[in-house]
């Protein structure tokens, strides 16, 4: 098998396996916790092309609906997607695919890709946010400051974080001429 296809697979498997494992982690800030999921959606963009991240998105979100442990907090379960945050579950995909389309336009340049994983948060947000208040009947102001406003800099965070962990690995693959 050559390397490009063997790298393709074996980062697509990756991922997917980081994302089960370390997006359960979860830090209560209230009714809807901060957790790793994100930050490992945001290395997806990074280090894997569009159909690939999502991809591993995917199959990460049908490992929970069949009832893995993988969503926050260890729960899993079809449940838990088409409860008030599942919206959020479900954006993961509008995520890496916004953010990975802006990156591969952009030639993975470093100022567009940042801007399109925040544009990939923002259509994140508003699609999980509008989900939330379908589900709860909720006014638009108590949803934002449940479902985004506390967010928002933990988000920014991990898209620094994603850039400082993803350029590292990319160059250092570039490097053994995985890709």
């Amino acid at each position: 098998m050559e390397k490009p296809r063997l790298y393709k697979l074996t980062s697509c498997a990756l991922m997917t396996a980081l994302l089960c494992i370390l997006a359960p982690v979860a830090i209560p800030v209230g009714p809807i916790p901060v957790t790793l999921a994100t930050l490992l959606l945001y290395l997806c963009i990074w280090l894997l092309d569009t159909r690939r991240a999502l991809i591993s998105t995917g199959l990460y979100l049908l490992l929970g609906i069949v009832g893995l442990p993988v969503f926050s907090g260890w729960q899993g379960g079809l449940g838990k997607v088409a409860g008030p945050t599942g919206g959020y579950l479900v954006g993961y995909l509008l995520l890496v695919l916004v953010g990975g389309l802006i990156k591969s336009s952009s030639k993975s340049r470093l100022i567009p890709t940042l801007l399109g994983m925040v544009l990939g948060t923002v259509v994140l947000y508003a699609f999980g946010t509008a989900w939330f208040i379908f589900q709860t009947k909720s006014d638009i102001l108590s949803a934002l400051s449940v479902c985004v406003l506390p967010f928002i800099g933990f988000d920014l965070i991990k898209i620094a974080l994603a850039a400082a962990i993803g350029i590292p690995v990319i160059n250092a693959l570039r490097k053994a001429e995985l890709i």
